[in-house]
């Protein structure tokens, strides 16, 4: 799965600043994460900005929208077009006819934010809800996530460039990694794998997704949506997170290391080996 080749850091000049002297030595070059504004639109009817990295772009609007709710599959996509310049981006996504027409009777203002995942709900009561409970699937095994954590940082070129950027990367069941994409929001790099995941037809039960960023509500949900039943995360859960685990019947895995991580009740969950749970 490959990923686009759009721009996403810029050389900015720099110095180095001593709390003992002020600046000091002389100016260097650093790679500096590009941040855009990115409107996803439905139909040329805009329904969000969205801060994020320009890359993968179109990813990022299939995996919205199934994250969002507004499709159910790649197929209720007919076209979708993007464009992008020095300070900005658009995607117009073009759906079906019964797409376009629940997502105009679908009310929701969002404007979004980086790595905000539930910006513009109205009340509590559009708190969005579980879809489906996850089929029980085969537990991943314990050194499949150790090599998968492993090998994170060698698909994070971005981040290795601007140490700025989030990951999220799809895994076969023996821990290799598929695919990875990178933003400057989590949420946004787990809905740019989401969409590149969508456009292969990869078959959710074959896999895991590990992000690189904490475990919030929404990393949950987007995954869920998707239909992967097991997520490793670097860092760690909130409790909304594991709540929406648990309704979910999802496997979560957090504080993942090389060689051990915790183990969060949730689903059919596999601990790496010496693992507290």
């Amino acid at each position: 799965m490959p990923q686009s080749e759009a721009v996403g850091s810029i050389p900015t000049e720099a110095r180095a600043y001593r709390y003992d002297s002020g600046l000091t030595g002389p100016l260097f070059t650093r790679e500096i994460a590009v941040e855009t504004p990115i409107e996803i639109a439905f139909g040329g009817a805009p329904f969000a900005v969205m801060m994020a990295t320009p890359c993968d772009i179109e990813d990022f609007a299939i995996g919205f929208a199934l994250t969002e709710g507004i499709i159910e599959a790649i197929e209720d996509i007919r076209a979708i077009e993007a464009a992008i310049d020095a300070t900005s981006g658009r995607v117009n996504v073009t759906l079906s006819g019964e797409r376009m027409g629940a997502h105009l009777a679908r009310k929701r203002a969002m404007s979004g934010r980086t790595g905000c995942g539930l910006c513009g709900i109205e009340d509590l009561e559009h708190l969005p809800r579980v879809r489906r409970r996850l089929m029980p699937t085969r537990p991943i095994a314990p050194e499949a996530i150790g090599t998968a954590v492993a090998g994170l940082a060698s698909v994070q070129p971005l981040n290795a460039q601007t140490r700025a950027v989030h990951a999220a990367a799809w895994c076969a069941r023996d821990g290799a990694i598929r695919a990875a994409r990178e933003d400057v929001g989590r949420h946004n790099a787990l809905d740019k794998l989401i969409g590149a995941l969508l456009r292969e037809k990869a078959d959710p039960d074959d896999g895991f997704v590990l992000i690189s960023s904490r475990c919030s509500f929404e990393m949950v949900a987007k995954t869920a949506a998707f239909g992967a039943a097991t997520l490793v995360s670097v860092s760690a859960p909130t409790s909304l997170a594991l709540r929406r685990a648990d309704e979910c019947g999802l496997a979560l895995i957090a504080i993942a290391r090389a060689d051990q991580a915790l183990s969060f009740p949730g689903g059919a969950v596999a601990a790496s080996r010496g693992a507290a749970a």
